[in-house]
């Protein structure tokens, strides 16, 4: 009896060791976010949103929320460089653009424990999610313009300038 389960739990060893092999031979490869284009997407929002007047802060997270690229505006506020980092930490974190959320949480307030999953999390519009052939690969978030469809605007300007055509959320 025991010989018998000691070879049943061994071949289930070996079939776990096997699939795990063939699976991880078949892994899509992974995308990241290369600093030069977090600072080239960090600079033309900031641009973006400077021909417009509004002075701001923008912050560039890779897919893990990690801080890529940060900027701020000379007449930005303090408060708007965590704002920022916070909304692209959302944005890239949740996969959807930052408005989504704080929508979603308008229409239906029993969701809104979404704000307290993380310190990180910022439901306020303004971050966007960085996707590269449909994975994402970080966030951009943008604080300091007078509404957050405003700090949206610009990340999207950036976006469809420096990879070239409008990102789908």
């Amino acid at each position: 009896m025991m010989k018998t389960i000691l070879i049943t739990v061994t071949a289930a060893s070996l079939s776990l060791a096997v699939s795990f092999n063939s699976s991880a031979t078949e892994l899509p490869k992974t995308v990241y976010l290369p600093v030069d284009t977090a600072l080239q997407l960090a600079t033309e929002t900031l641009d973006a949103c400077s021909a417009d007047g509004y002075n701001v802060s923008v912050t560039v997270v890779d897919a893990a929320g990690l801080t890529r690229a940060q900027l701020r505006a000379d007449m930005a506020g303090p408060h708007t460089l965590e704002s920022s980092r916070k909304k692209a930490f959302t944005s890239a974190s949740m996969g959807r653009p930052t408005a989504d959320f704080a929508k979603l949480i308008a229409e239906k307030p029993f969701l809104a424990g979404l704000r307290d999953m993380d310190a990180n999390i910022l439901i306020l519009a303004g971050g966007l999610p960085i996707r590269v052939n449909g994975q994402i690969v970080g966030g951009i978030g943008v604080g300091g313009a007078p509404g957050g469809h405003l700090d949206q605007a610009c990340a999207q300007a950036a976006l469809d300038k420096v990879l070239g055509k409008k990102i789908a959320h």
